[in-house]
């Protein structure tokens, strides 16, 4: 107990502050095979690149102990590219939807028809298409585009940023937010559980409150003896509690573990899992609409290739193949101390695009949910912490463990000799 707690003293403690293990992020790319089609009304054809390959260092800033058994946090995020684990670099250019153009118009459908038409001939005006070619790295980490500016000027207030627009600029060399989490000291069952992000108890994307609860730990360990039942984390990237479920019993490289993974209902829509009501408004299942966390963007994620989603969804596009080995995530966790030995995370990012009246750039594309990536962020324990952790966290207790069944097993003789002596004293 003392050595899983959140306390300077324990054997996990530069494990949660410093986190050891090696983890990677893997970027896997949708390229549009066929975008003037596309904009004639086709169906969308997609090729998967990469995976382009990053090396993620995490480590804890601004740790806190408070009165009330809890310790607030920053955790920041680094991450470097590997070329000799990556198929591809990052000058590699892919054609996707102009996320910006497609995702604006969306958002302004419903804005007088003079607007969208000024809008229309500015984009036509600044040579803006409904589809880019763009290298991997501008993508990823950002690129300059006047039609941001345009946007701003139009539509003041429409998107909250300037400058340069990259899918992951908010994700490297930044921190998920203000954890504020229980250290276990009183209570081990509340290790790790958080008791509040960036100072609040709920948040307020959704449209109820079981939503909005922050449930579970920050996703990095959870409380000792677990139950193969379920655990839960608050993820700042999706914006909402997630739950994964019990699936089996394993090993992982000697050491016991139990495997989490997503039920079908993670995703589902209000209609087929009406606790997810307050997630919508909803599409098809399979799909969550982020869109409220997302500056009001068509946004929505799901598992890679739309595993466990509406067949539709599939069948709207060409190029996907849900499997569950490739893009099904789970956690194996060690089920004693709560840590976990090995784990992939896995999520796809997607744009709804469709033909909106009055702005040219959209053509006659049909509505459909095109997947714009998908990425798993994966690692295990291994090497020398891995040995620490078998020896102090499995082996000894397991040696302790049948040491007391053999003391017992020795001892008892001696409790019957004594009862014996007793009673025949008498």
């Amino acid at each position: 107990l003392q050595n899983v707690r959140i306390d300077p003293s324990s054997i996990s403690f530069n494990m949660w502050k410093d986190i050891p293990v090696p983890f990677y992020l893997s970027v896997h790319f949708f390229e549009v095979l066929n975008p003037s089609q596309v904009l004639q009304g086709a169906k969308p054809m997609l090729a998967q690149r990469g995976p382009y390959v990053y090396r993620e260092y995490r480590y804890k800033t601004n740790i806190t102990f408070h009165d009330n058994d809890t310790v607030s946090y920053l955790e920041y995020r680094n991450l470097f590219f590997q070329p000799d684990m990556s198929n591809g670099t990052e000058d590699d250019y892919v054609v996707m939807p102009n996320i910006l153009l497609m995702g604006a118009a969306v958002m302004m459908e419903k804005l007088p028809k003079i607007v969208k038409i000024l809008l229309s001939g500015a984009l036509a005006g600044l040579k803006q298409e409904g589809f880019m070619n763009r290298t991997v790295g501008e993508i990823m980490w950002g690129y300059d585009d006047l039609l941001v500016n345009t946007i701003n000027t139009f539509v003041p207030g429409l998107i909250p940023f300037k400058g340069k627009f990259g899918l992951f600029v908010e994700f490297n060399n930044s921190n998920s937010g203000l954890f504020t989490v229980n250290t276990g000291m009183k209570n081990i069952s509340q290790v790790h559980m958080v008791d509040s992000w960036n100072g609040l108890k709920k948040v307020n994307y959704w449209r109820s409150s079981g939503c909005n609860m922050i449930n579970g730990t920050a996703g990095e360990m959870w409380p000792p003896f677990m139950s193969p039942t379920s655990l839960e984390f608050y993820s700042p990237d999706a914006c909402r509690s997630m739950t994964l479920v019990y699936e089996q019993s394993g090993k992982f490289k000697g050491v016991p573990t139990y495997r989490f993974v997503a039920p079908k209902t993670l995703f589902a829509n209000g209609t087929d899992y009406p606790p997810n009501e307050g997630f919508c408004p909803c599409m098809q299942s399979g799909i969550q609409n982020v869109s409220t966390c997302r500056f009001n963007a068509p946004m929505f994620i799901s598992h890679p290739h739309f595993y466990n989603a509406d067949p539709s969804l599939v069948s709207a596009v060409e190029g996907l193949h849900p499997s569950k080995d490739q893009h099904a995530l789970f956690l194996d966790v060690h089920p004693m101390t709560g840590i976990p030995m090995n784990c992939s995370i896995k999520l796809q990012l997607n744009l709804y695009i469709k033909e909106v009246e009055h702005i040219r750039q959209t053509g006659k594309i049909k509505p459909v949910v095109l997947p714009l990536l998908w990425f798993a962020e994966s690692g295990s324990i291994e090497g020398s912490v891995l040995k620490e952790f078998y020896t102090n966290l499995v082996l000894l207790p397991s040696l302790l463990e049948y040491l007391q069944y053999i003391f017992l097993g020795l001892s008892v003789p001696f409790i019957i000799s004594a009862v014996v002596l007793m009673v025949m004293s008498k």
